[in-house]
């Protein structure tokens, strides 16, 4: 089962032995589960939240806070309410900033050894989305950034469903290095690292700013890969009919977390929901052999960094 609950019970004092069964259960690709979320939202802070519909309103998009710069993006600062723009700046602080203080404790071998990465308010409904192919979120697929290059480092997120009464639709697939394997060697190849030339070129590209022009010119072999794998899957009608996958319904109220990198997942339906992603260390993994680029780089047969 891709899903383990965790019991309310059990984040009481956890030990060592504890945390770090979950920290493994994480990396191997299940998604842990709290039926009550553990980071509850103030109550004023929902009512914000849940009363941003699905308008013409310049605040109701998909709208995601930047931790490192204290900046809020998604939202026209021009057309939207000033009040309303503020106080959507402190919500989503004020969520950040919570969520990480709770993992800092319930997944502490990774503390210090992340990197703290957008947190998101999703308002709109996922079921019926009309968006292009690579963009639509009901497609099974593996997480990769287009233009945030991560270098190996996984993709941990906090998930909170906030709607007082609808489920969020998950679909989950296979283990990573299984649905790797049917992708390779005949539809992707694994790329080596960069010739020296590629990379200088590259290293010019980001020295310069050009690659903000060209978002491959910020990508090494890993990234590279891992965003054709995320394409792919998506653009494959028959992995996508004929996949082995299993449907997850997430209660509301509840949260979850899972390394979106490693398990195939897509969302078919549910409004309100809010998100945190981490950025974590290879090298913090209780299991360091479960990450993805350690097991592309075992297919390979050479470093992707």
């Amino acid at each position: 089962m891709p899903v383990q609950t965790i019991p309310s019970e059990s984040l009481g004092s956890p030990n060592n032995e504890q945390i770090r069964t979950w920290c493994s259960r994480l990396e191997a690709g299940e998604v842990l589960y709290f039926a009550q979320t553990p980071v509850p939202i103030p109550p004023d802070d929902l009512t914000f939240l849940l009363s941003q519909q699905q308008t013409s309103s310049s605040l109701h998009k998909n709208i995601a806070y930047k931790p490192d710069r204290d900046k809020l993006s998604g939202v026209d600062e021009k057309s939207a309410k000033p009040a309303e723009v503020v106080r959507m700046h402190e919500v989503m602080r004020r969520y950040s900033k919570s969520i990480e203080t709770f993992l800092s404790g319930f997944l502490a071998p990774y503390e210090r050894r992340w990197r703290l990465d957008y947190a998101s308010f999703r308002p709109l409904e996922e079921k019926g989305r009309d968006l292009p192919v690579r963009r639509r979120n009901d497609l099974l697929h593996t997480d990769a950034f287009p233009t945030r290059p991560t270098r190996g480092w996984r993709i941990l997120r906090f998930f909170h469903n906030i709607h007082p009464s609808r489920t969020r639709d998950w679909v989950i697939g296979e283990p990573f290095g299984r649905v790797v394997g049917s992708f390779t060697p005949g539809k992707l190849s694994i790329p080596r690292s960069d010739s020296p030339v590629v990379r200088a070129g590259k290293q010019v590209a980001q020295a310069t700013g050009l690659a903000t022009l060209v978002p491959q010119w910020k990508r090494g072999p890993y990234d590279e890969f891992m965003m054709r794998l995320h394409n792919t899957m998506k653009e494959d009608s028959v992995f996508q009919e004929s996949c082995v996958r299993e449907e997850v319904q997430f209660a509301p109220g509840s949260s979850w977390m899972v390394y979106t990198e490693t398990v195939p997942h897509a969302v078919l339906g549910g409004q309100f929901a809010l998100e945190q992603t981490f950025l974590v260390d290879p090298a913090a993994m209780v299991t360091r052999e479960s990450a993805p680029i350690a097991i592309l780089e075992k297919m390979a047969g050479a470093k992707l960094g």
